[in-house]
């Protein structure tokens, strides 16, 4: 019966740490997703509605990913880096708020700072990943073109506000 729990448990580790892996993934093409209806609406100067959704929708799963990158930190005995950890918590702090303060916001600059920031931190993430910083996580092609998708992401809205002059 030991044996059989035993087994269960590395399997269970294995699993969170999937679920947290794939949960991250699945919270970055949420990120976009909402990225790209910021855009939209901010260039259309439409309400940011579909904006404040998806911003919410990003915030509950990367809630729910935190939850599961947690449970595989606690539950594969990972290191933590106290410098990741502190600009992961910002990150995280930003996310959880913004959906609820997108319609007090007045400038521009204060949601580009909210979504370049969190880019960053993911971009910087993948970026760890590809190094081979993160132990027991070796790098895949998502990371490469993460990162591609974020600078892609990053390029088009400089141009576009740089062009529409709308950047104060």
């Amino acid at each position: 019966m030991a044996y059989y729990f035993s087994i269960s448990l590395d399997h269970m580790n294995d699993a969170v740490r999937l679920m947290a892996r794939y949960s991250g993934r699945f919270s970055f093409v949420l990120y976009l997703i909402s990225f790209y209806w910021f855009t939209q609406e901010f260039i259309h100067n439409r309400p940011l509605i579909n904006t404040k959704k998806w911003t919410l929708i990003f915030a509950v799963m990367h809630i729910i990913h935190f939850g599961f990158l947690a449970g595989s930190i606690y539950l594969n005995q990972l290191p933590i880096v106290p410098l990741n950890v502190s600009g992961g918590f910002l990150a995280y702090m930003l996310i959880v708020v913004y959906p609820f303060l997108i319609a007090k916001i007045s400038t521009l600059r204060v949601h580009l700072l909210y979504y370049f920031y969190v880019g960053f931190i993911m971009g910087m993430t993948f970026l760890s990943r590809i190094r081979g910083e993160f132990e027991g996580a070796s790098p895949s092609g998502f990371h490469y073109f993460g990162i591609a998708l974020i600078f892609l992401f990053f390029s088009r809205a400089a141009v576009v506000w740089y062009r529409q002059n709308k950047l104060t």
